[in-house]
């Protein structure tokens, strides 16, 4: 998926939107694949294993983005979603460099089989 519409991330002026859908208690911290729901939207996937009690499925999403993404984890906050699996999380950066990681993760990320 790239930067275009029905993409999983939006960029803008100060960073990009990442769209994701986190699962919890899962057996480790991973990213990806980007996958698409039914009405046409696409999702970064993401499996984390904090359980969803007090945000700390929350924060680990955010450490794990922060870490994979290469950004200072105080540059990656959660603006949407908090309490549901379908989440907005805002990168600070230049968005043209967090497009290209971006992209890049997405390649790496395949489907688990």
């Amino acid at each position: 998926m790239t930067g275009l519409d029905g993409s999983f991330f939006r960029l803008h002026e100060k960073g990009a939107d990442v769209f994701v859908r986190l699962t919890p208690k899962s057996s480790a911290d991973r990213i990806g694949p980007v996958e698409q729901l039914s009405d046409g939207k696409a999702h970064l996937t993401a499996r984390v294993r904090a359980v969803p009690d007090k945000g700390a499925a929350n924060a680990a999403l955010e450490k794990l983005l922060a870490s994979e993404l290469g950004l200072p984890r105080s540059d990656v906050k959660m603006v949407s979603g908090s309490t549901s699996r379908l989440k907005t999380v805002r990168l600070d950066g230049v968005p043209g460099k967090l497009r290209a990681v971006l992209e890049a993760i997405a390649a790496q990320a395949k489907p688990q089989n």
